[in-house]
């Protein structure tokens, strides 16, 4: 009888686990080498920028080229322009995400609904804003809100009201963008919510009818416990998508009127592309991703004190 070397034992599944890690690594490397080509590289390069006074003097002659420190953002701390692009973004992003929110899970719980006939069709005729040309949908927004000749004004003056400047005025341009905003977007998130409805099991529904819950304690007892997760996942979507608001009131406002639709993204534009101070423009984009990733920590800190994952 032959007795196996304990020795031999030991080496030939550590040897199996190391061709099988790398066969993994063979195949996960060429997503790595192209996420740190474009992704890693490019953020490493501008945080770098922001440290500089690069500018369309520094693109001719890199000798112009000056290490600045934290100079582009101490003068972002102190430039007005900048505090009111972030005031007019944090307005879009308070008024547009429980909006957002609010509808496309309205239309998802409709939706989801049997009694509902041609279900297929109103999917697809609520997502198909989001797949469509931003700035063309934009355009058409635009001739729609136009004073004098838009199809809203038009209704308003038919059954009596004065035509607005919805574009025109401070007071109406916000509220003009966050209704194109919502429109285009909310059903990308009604098909999430849509999604996770689906997998809600019926038994629960049956116990609380049994129970006597109608259709409202039904909906805050089961279906609001239930997609708990999934609401928080598409909060911190909708806040990433209205911190980075740039094309809407590019095409539909140009920043204005006096400036109140100018977001902290067409600050940055307008920094690097229409002024050339691409360092300044860095910064702006860094003190972004800071604000987006404190307000993602509060969303989930909130979430986790409330039971809405674990």
């Amino acid at each position: 009888m032959t007795v196996a070397d304990p020795t031999l034992a030991r080496m030939k599944p550590s040897r199996g686990r190391a061709a099988r890690e790398r066969a993994a690594w063979g195949f996960v490397a060429p997503a790595m080498i192209a996420i740190g080509l474009f992704f890693a590289l490019p953020v490493i390069a501008a945080l770098l920028l922001s440290l500089t006074d690069f500018d369309i003097y520094a693109l001719a002659n890199l000798d112009n080229l000056r290490f600045v420190g934290l100079q582009n953002y101490e003068r972002l701390m102190t430039n007005p322009l900048f505090w009111g692009a972030m005031k007019n973004t944090l307005t879009f992003a308070v008024l547009g995400v429980p909006l957002s929110i609010a509808a496309s899970l309205a239309a998802a719980v409709i939706l989801n609904a049997r009694v509902v006939k041609w279900r297929p069709i109103w999917r697809v005729m609520f997502f198909a804003p989001y797949v469509t040309t931003l700035v063309a949908t934009a355009v058409v927004w635009r001739y729609l809100l136009h004073t004098r000749y838009g199809v809203i004004n038009w209704g308003l003056e038919s059954i009596g009201l004065p035509a607005v400047d919805w574009l025109g005025q401070p007071l109406t341009s916000i509220p003009a963008i966050l209704m194109f905003v919502v429109w285009k977007i909310f059903g990308y998130n009604m098909l999430i919510f849509l999604a996770v409805l689906q997998t809600v099991p019926d038994d629960l529904y049956e116990a609380a009818r049994i129970d006597g819950a109608g259709p409202w304690k039904q909906f805050r007892h089961v279906t609001l416990p239930a997609i708990a997760p999934t609401m928080l996942l598409v909060s911190i979507i909708s806040v990433a998508s209205f911190f980075q608001l740039f094309a809407e009131p590019y095409v539909m406002t140009q920043g204005g009127p006096a400036q109140s639709t100018v977001t902290v993204l067409y600050f940055m534009y307008e920094e690097g592309f229409k002024w050339w101070n691409l360092g300044s423009a860095s910064a702006v984009a860094f003190v972004l991703f800071l604000c987006i990733l404190a307000i993602t920590l509060v969303q989930l800190a909130v979430a986790k004190r409330v039971g809405a994952y674990q």
